[in-house]
């Protein structure tokens, strides 16, 4: 339990554990963004993981000769950024995703294909090459009369990985709706799908088809990509997350704040549990001020939840009151002026 005054650095802390995973941590930061305000010193985390008898060296920062090149290290060997997903599985909750269902389609889908990177890690190296392949088709269409063989290639490769990725999430959404149907009763359980195009295709046609109708409307849509600019108009990069409140029948979107984020708790605990199933280990979950938003019942129910899972959680919050009832079950530190104390 991480204690302190708005400001003192306890989500700092959070996102430095958070970039211990594939991705850009909790704040989507860019790599520059993470550098020490008035510094240009290259910034780095680690970490000793400790699971069982088995002890890892985790650690990721800035290349030093390029400030926009993320280096990582397992064990002290040089890795990808996308290889720490197959150490360590990490979740979290911030104040910022209290508007998640509320807000455009692409945090609802960076937010789901977190959940499916936690029970497979290889998905991020799927995305990667998804996103540089329809990068360079976007440029190749706006600089006009591009190489038809380029773009067959990298239509190609986006057909490929973008398949992939569907047919990921559809894997990932049915076991999460397995787990959601053991859910805690003291949260709302949540409908949730995926809807885009390219996991509709994969419902009525093989990977393989799909592979294939996908690649046939991406050429047959080049006209219409440089009209909007040059990004496809259709894949993967288009689906969409739909979220319901199941009791009351109604879109996430339009339910209550309150209600936003214990449908959002239940979608991190049940994929919690399923990772921890299915992987043999619970992800790290870092709960930035969860606690405070929620009445005595629904944070005692949280607690026991979390207790449940068996893994490691940090949670922030302003004052220790909330966490009383932890008090005998957890390390608190307290968080002031950017240094760090056992309570």
């Amino acid at each position: 339990m991480l204690t302190g005054a708005n400001g003192a650095g306890k989500t700092n802390l959070l996102e430095a554990l958070s970039l211990l995973s594939p991705g850009r941590g909790l704040r989507g930061a860019r790599l520059a963004e993470l550098v020490r305000i008035g510094s240009d010193a290259p910034w780095g985390v680690a970490a000793t993981l400790v699971r069982g008898d088995a002890t890892h060296e985790l650690g990721t920062g800035s290349d030093p000769a390029n400030s926009e090149r993320r280096l990582a290290r397992i064990d002290g060997a040089a890795a990808r950024a996308t290889d720490l997903g197959s150490e360590l599985a990490m979740l979290w909750l911030t104040p910022q995703m209290d508007r998640l269902f509320a807000e455009g389609a692409s945090a609802r889908r960076r937010f789901f294909d977190r959940l499916v990177l936690g029970l497979d890690p290889t998905h991020g190296t799927r995305s990667n090459r998804y996103e540089r392949a329809l990068r360079q088709r976007a440029r190749l269409l706006q600089e006009g009369r591009p190489d038809p063989a380029w773009l067959d290639g990298l239509e190609r490769e986006m057909a490929e990985t973008g398949v992939a990725i569907a047919a990921a999430r559809r894997a990932y959404l049915e076991r999460l709706v397995a787990a959601l149907a053991l859910g805690n009763d003291a949260f709302p359980r949540p409908a949730i799908a995926v809807s885009g195009l390219v996991e509709e295709m994969l419902g009525r046609a093989s990977a393989l088809q799909a592979e294939d109708e996908f690649r046939q409307r991406l050429a047959a849509g080049r006209g219409a990509d440089i009209a909007a600019g040059g990004t496809a108009i259709v894949g993967p990069h288009k689906s969409d997350v739909i979220v319901v409140h199941e009791a009351k029948d109604m879109l996430a979107e339009r339910c209550s704040t309150g209600e936003q984020k214990a449908l959002l708790i239940s979608l991190i605990l049940a994929a919690s549990q399923l990772t921890g199933a299915e992987r043999g280990a619970t992800p790290v979950l870092l709960l930035d001020e969860v606690a405070a938003h929620l009445d005595p019942d629904r944070r005692l129910a949280l607690y026991g939840a979390l207790e449940a899972l068996g893994g490691q959680f940090w949670l922030t919050g302003t004052e220790p009151g909330p966490f009383q009832p932890l008090l005998e079950k957890a390390q608190f530190f307290d968080v002031r002026d950017a240094s760090v104390s056992r309570l």
